[in-house]
Formats: C-alpha cells, sequence, structure tokens
C-alpha cells in the first residue's frame, strides 16, 4: 500500500515522505515548523492531486 509518513527531522522540523508498496521512497517534503502544517499539506496532495497535468520539459 502506498503511504505518507510524517516525521520530525534533525533540525527538529516535520517533513513527509512518500512511500511506495515495496518501501522506496518516491518523494519527500520541505520542512515545516508545525506537524499539523506538513499534515495539511498532504491534505492538499491527496484532494488535488488526481486532477494534476503532466508537463514534459526537455
Amino acid at each position: 500500500m502506498y503511504k505518507f509518513e510524517v516525521y520530525k527531522d534533525k533540525a527538529g522540523e516535520y517533513r513527509f515522505r512518500f512511500k511506495a508498496p515495496n518501501g522506496e521512497i518516491m518523494f519527500g517534503s520541505e520542512g515545516y515548523k508545525a506537524k499539523a502544517s506538513a499534515k495539511s499539506a498532504i491534505e492538499s496532495i491527496k484532494k488535488n492531486a488526481a486532477g494534476a497535468a503532466v508537463e514534459e520539459k526537455e
């Protein structure tokens, strides 16, 4: 199952990463001062990413 993981980094900021079922990290976030902000960003991705366009830049 795909999943988001929220964690605290060495600098004390909250980050999240998105992991594939095999445990591979597919992408990670920037740092947030508050855990609630990291969770809000996850909810925004879940809500808005389904309709996101794909741009190819060469």
